[in-house]
């Protein structure tokens, strides 16, 4: 079983020791990915120390709702900063299409999170899981812009198995996951597959040339080449900039 609430806790807490730094700052959009991570840091730092930012493109009642509800829960203070205005003036300028757009949302909240980082002398913290970072679910120097990933080495039903033990309302914890970059955009619809498909897919094929024939036995073989391809594609969002 992928980690546990206590070793998350002192591994951050190890993490921060070593980089001179005490505090963190962190994206809350309402999901359980950064639900989860609010919690390791309020625990880790003290709720004093971690600072959270709903960073929203469109008014969403129910995300709003859900991130001042984590909030709440892990007793750290949450400023609501809208991104429609930058993103709205540098998407006409570049006249992006709407993926290209989703990128800018996401690199313009990386550019506000280590701002405010700045300001208050802390690290940024990703919310990103090992199930998106293995198929490059996320926008490099974008929500993959950060100083570290404390959910880094879990899959998403590790993530919704800790959220839950940590009291995380279930609500906020099996809500569609979204990176909201359009209207009805959805993480699982984007990728073509469940995070459970996604999820089992990664767990077999990390067994080697012995777990490929059971993967593509056990779920739809096209779906199981897609992930390889994913992963191999999205290799260079994993690395740093190559020094030549």
């Amino acid at each position: 079983m992928a980690g546990s609430i206590r070793s998350l806790v002192l591994k951050t807490r190890r993490f921060f020791a070593g980089s001179k730094k005490c505090k963190a700052v962190v994206g809350v959009s309402g999901g359980v990915d950064s639900a989860l991570a609010c919690f390791l840091l309020s625990k880790a730092l003290g709720p004093k120390n971690v600072f959270a930012f709903h960073l929203p493109y469109f008014d969403n009642r129910e995300h709003e709702k859900n991130a001042k509800a984590v909030a709440s829960f892990c007793r750290v203070g949450l400023k609501k900063v809208s991104i429609k205005k930058p993103v709205d003036d540098i998407a006409q300028m570049l006249k992006c299409d709407i993926r290209r757009k989703g990128n800018v949302m996401a690199r313009i909240r990386m550019i506000m999170l280590y701002d405010f980082a700045k300001k208050h002398n802390a690290l940024v913290a990703g919310t990103g899981n090992k199930s998106e970072l293995a198929v490059g679910y996320f926008t490099k120097y974008g929500d993959g812009g950060v100083d570290f990933l404390p959910l880094g080495r879990l899959l998403k039903k590790d993530v919704r198995r800790l959220a839950l033990e940590a009291g995380i309302p279930p609500a906020i914890v099996w809500q569609k996951p979204t990176a909201g970059l359009w209207k009805g955009q959805t993480d699982e619809g984007e990728l073509g597959l469940t995070y459970g498909e996604l999820d089992e897919i990664l767990s077999l094929l990390e067994k080697g040339k012995r777990g490929l024939p059971s993967a593509k036995k056990k779920f739809n073989p096209a779906k199981v080449s897609k992930v390889i391809v994913l992963n191999a594609l999205s290799e260079h969002k994993r690395s740093g900039p190559k020094i030549l």
